[in-house]
């Protein structure tokens, strides 16, 4: 069996890392350090951890704050609550100065699970992307979140990296190449690409085995970062293999799957079909049973793979 991490354990391992050769990292909390996984930074680094409290506002201004005063700041919450209650701050304190926050906001999507439909996210990926100079990173894995956490805290300016609540199979060694605003060839194939983001990626994965076992030759992208896109990589799939199919664990209006449409309409038009949730809230329940209630599975891929390729 296939070893497995939650990317928001990645991330809680990561700030220890990088917390102890860079000492303006700064790490923020909305009284959820030990779901978030901040809890161990604090224990390391007490003086570069503040517990801001149930109040996300507050904490992306104050992170804006320190941020524009020299630090490198982290700042976690439920995504949902990052992206949801505390968009208008994050426009305007962190996106529109350019402040050197990484929002980095764990519990996204329908794998929150039993917390239900209040606490599932589908639009943050939409939210996040329409504010200019903002990166938006979705890692598949473990190992890949770390490679990519570790990146946007060495970069300068806004990021957001979207972080899942339970453990997903890694499938990236230490040797893989994984680059923001790089988007990664799994699996390379001829009849058709899929392109996904985030745990849809381990899906894609599986579906493509699926698929050649009826003779469907499977690309299969991992789109880490949905801002900026790999518009090349895009295109270079567009081109070679027709037909393109979109997987991501947010709604299909306005995240991955819109993203690229932006990019292949205007420069090499093909057939696209996108699996994600459809325009609807979740509910509370086993995180695999709603992944397949609500159409984000290996099956739903295979699915839209072969309605358009015929």
């Amino acid at each position: 069996m296939a070893e497995k991490m939650a990317t928001r354990k990645a991330y809680g391992e990561t700030l220890q890392e990088v917390g102890a050769v860079n000492k303006e990292l700064v790490v923020l909390d909305a009284d959820l350090s030990k779901s978030t996984m901040t809890a161990e930074f604090q224990k390391l680094y007490p003086e570069r951890f503040f517990n801001m409290g149930i109040s996300e506002q507050n904490m992306y201004g104050v992170a804006a704050g320190m941020a524009l005063s020299g630090k490198t700041v982290c700042a976690s919450t439920f995504a949902m609550f990052a992206t949801g209650r505390a968009f208008e701050i994050i426009r305007n304190t962190i996106g529109h100065t350019g402040a050197n926050v990484k929002v980095c906001a764990t519990h996204a999507g329908i794998t929150v699970g039993e917390d239900g439909a209040t606490h599932q996210t589908f639009e943050d990926i939409a939210l996040m992307r329409t504010i200019p100079g903002m990166t938006v990173i979705n890692p598949g894995d473990g190992a890949s979140a770390k490679a990519l956490l570790k990146q946007a805290i060495d970069m300068h300016g806004p990021a957001y990296i979207r972080l899942g609540r339970a453990a997903v199979p890694v499938i990236y060694g230490e040797n893989d190449d994984i680059k923001i605003g790089k988007g990664h060839l799994v699996r390379d194939g001829k009849d058709v690409t899929v392109i996904a983001t985030g745990i849809m990626v381990n899906e894609a994965v599986m579906a493509a085995e699926e698929l050649s076992a009826v003779g469907i030759d499977c690309r299969i992208v991992d789109m880490h970062t949905i801002k900026p896109i790999d518009k090349d990589i895009i295109m270079k799939a567009a081109a070679e293999t027709g037909a393109i199919v979109t997987a991501e664990e947010h709604s299909v209006i306005g995240g991955l799957g819109g993203a690229i449409a932006e990019v292949v309409v205007k420069k090499c038009p093909v057939k696209m079909a996108m699996v994600g949730q459809n325009d609807t809230f979740g509910e509370s329940g086993n995180p695999e049973s709603l992944k397949a209630k609500y159409g984000m599975t290996k099956d739903d891929i295979i699915t839209a793979v072969k309605s358009i390729i015929g």
